[in-house]
């Protein structure tokens, strides 16, 4: 994908109403300290446009960037975070819920799991939501740097089995410091629209 233009154009709050879009989305979700906005922002090849905190659990809106006129790439508040208030995870569950539910234009949606260890108890609970509403979660594998090479495989079963995924679920390893992982997880999103495109030339 050649990043020719983005705009962070809509920021939605617990009490916003959600965009009606026509252009499709593509999600991320995970925990709070998981490594989204670094994701996002190695995808959409800047530095800091996705702006990463030192405080995990800051992101309380979902993000949708326009890139190139062509697609959102939508983020999801963080989940899991402990210094937040039982109430405020609530209202951000429903948050998130509401986008899972309500969006027409969403097209897959990407789960973000640290390599590094067992995916726990709100990982397994926000992969059984996704699943819950009708999509197939693809699985990105963040801070691969700080593995060993050796140790690759059996972390990526890992997590596939802490999250007891369906059969045929992607895995994609990925580190934001080498960017390994960034062109595969572009090729999936544009086969992803291609198909789209494709789909609707045939109508």
């Amino acid at each position: 994908m050649v990043i020719r233009s983005i705009n962070l154009e809509t920021v939605c709050g617990i009490t916003s109403k959600l965009p009606e879009n026509t252009l499709p989305e593509i999600a991320f979700a995970g925990k709070s300290n998981v490594g989204k906005s670094s994701l996002i922002n190695a995808l959409i090849n800047r530095k800091s446009y996705a702006r990463t905190s030192a405080t995990p659990g800051k992101t309380q809106t979902i993000n949708f960037y326009n890139i190139n006129e062509e697609l959102y790439l939508v983020d999801l508040p963080g989940y899991g975070y402990a210094k937040v208030s039982e109430q405020e995870k609530i209202r951000w569950g429903k948050l998130i819920e509401r986008y899972l539910h309500e969006s027409k234009q969403l097209k897959v949606v990407f789960l973000l799991i640290d390599i590094r260890h067992e995916p726990s108890a709100n990982d397994k609970m926000m992969y059984e939501w996704i699943v819950a509403q009708g999509y197939r979660p693809v699985i990105i594998a963040t801070k691969l740097d700080k593995i060993k090479r050796s140790q690759k495989d059996k972390q990526i079963r890992l997590v596939k089995q802490g999250l007891n995924v369906l059969p045929g679920t992607k895995v994609i390893p990925f580190s934001a410091e080498t960017k390994q992982g960034r062109d595969e997880i572009w090729e999936l999103v544009e086969s992803e629209f291609l198909n789209i495109e494709k789909e609707k030339g045939e109508l």
